[in-house]
């Protein structure tokens, strides 16, 4: 039994336990670099164990509680702790949360139909801990200034509570619905955090030293578009036939049309992750207003604004947190390594290809356009995993854990 303590003593020492985006950050990034690949190449849009339920909703489900849910766990771990000034969770805590995450995504990488129910335990065992994670450090500090955010990581266990009860009765109608909730909850979660982040983000950009914050922000920019996404998916799950969603969504992109004026800043906005910020929010908003144009009988369809929101937008805004938050809290300045500029980059390219063919530009890529996009989501993340993974296994401060 000596071996025990010892096994413990590793853990402890490991940096990559030491805070939840060390360890979630490169899962997620793992994750983005397989799951579309395999999707695209290996098995042609389809599963091989996947029979009554849908194969594009396996990918959808795994896209978003996959590889969008490891990145929320890092950052909600890490941010959480640091705004509530409470201590954050590490070693053994980050296991067992990291141990719940990996089994649903083997099942849901080949579309395991006989371990739905597996799945649905382990990944609502992950979304619970989370939760409790995030509560537990609002009530130990005797706040409710981020309470939003446990709301919301309530709200995302409940609705894959309703996705895999949906999956096993065979109501395949409605839970396609629910991915589509579920999809617009992260993007709140992208709204919220992206309101807090991009605060520091300028401020460091106008003024490096940090000396002083030039900036502030609009306080009517810092939760519309949340809000408007919120009143959109509930219209679209109450009245998903009727014009109301896409009036909602023509103002959600709005929203986020108007939140693109907090970048203009001068020359300090040419930063590659100041600018990442920027087109995460450029293509949030024109995924909305692709989805709202359609609703109202323009001939585009309604996938390739969701697209350009769970690809381009999501994938630079996850994208962008992981550089900067993989930066800040390892002690280190904003000075983006080579990998994180080229992944930038690559990640626009990704969304781009996938959606300028649906829309009459780029017609010729038309059909190889998702395995293109798929290889340039799958490099993006891996050359920040290349370029980051030393960093967060090698801090320069073992403490870190400033910034956003």
């Amino acid at each position: 039994m000596s071996f025990v303590p010892g096994i413990h003593r590793e853990f402890a020492r490991n940096a990559l336990l030491e805070e939840g985006l060390r360890l979630f950050f490169p899962a997620a990034a793992c994750h983005a670099m397989v799951l579309p690949l395999a999707w695209v190449t290996l098995f042609a849009f389809s599963l091989p164990f996947a029979h009554g339920i849908p194969p594009s909703q396996w990918h959808a489900h795994e896209m978003i509680f996959g590889t969008y849910g490891a990145a929320l766990a890092g950052f909600l771990t890490s941010a959480v702790p640091e705004w509530t000034d409470t201590p954050r969770r590490r070693g053994r805590a980050l296991l067992v949360l990291g141990l719940a995450w990996l089994p649903g995504r083997m099942i849901g990488l080949i579309g395991a139909e006989p371990l739905v129910a597996v799945a649905a335990v382990t990944d609502l065992c992950f979304l619970g801990l989370l939760f409790w994670y995030v509560l537990a450090a609002l009530i130990q500090r005797g706040s409710t200034r981020h309470a939003s955010f446990a709301v919301w990581a309530g709200l995302f266990w409940l609705m894959e509570a309703a996705i895999r009860v949906a999956w096993l009765v065979g109501a395949m109608e409605v839970s396609a619905q629910l991915l589509h909730a579920a999809l617009m909850i992260f993007v709140v979660f992208f709204s919220l955090a992206i309101a807090r982040i991009n605060v520091v983000v300028i401020n460091l950009a106008l003024d490096p030293s940090g000396a002083t914050t030039p900036y502030r922000p609009h306080p009517g920019r810092q939760n519309l578009t949340a809000a408007l996404v919120v009143l959109y998916a509930l219209a679209a799950l109450a009245a998903p036939s009727s014009t109301v969603p896409a009036y909602l969504a023509l103002a959600a992109a709005a929203a986020f049309f108007d939140r693109l004026a907090e970048w203009f800043i001068g020359t300090a906005v040419l930063r590659t992750h100041v600018l990442a910020l920027a087109a995460a929010n450029l293509f949030a908003g024109g995924g909305f207003l692709v989805i709202g144009l359609a609703g109202l009988g323009v001939a585009l369809a309604p996938a390739t604004g969701l697209h350009m929101i769970s690809v381009a937008s999501l994938g630079l805004a996850v994208l962008s947190v992981f550089i900067i938050a993989g930066l800040r809290h390892t002690g280190r300045p904003l000075d983006l390594p080579w990998q994180a500029h080229v992944a930038v980059i690559v990640m626009a390219g990704a969304g781009l290809v996938r959606v300028l063919p649906e829309i009459g530009i780029a017609a010729p890529l038309r059909g190889a356009h998702y395995t293109i996009s798929a290889v340039l989501w799958s490099a993006a993340f891996a050359l920040w995993l290349a370029g980051f993974l030393p960093l967060l296994k090698h801090p320069r401060d073992p403490h870190a854990g400033a910034g956003p």
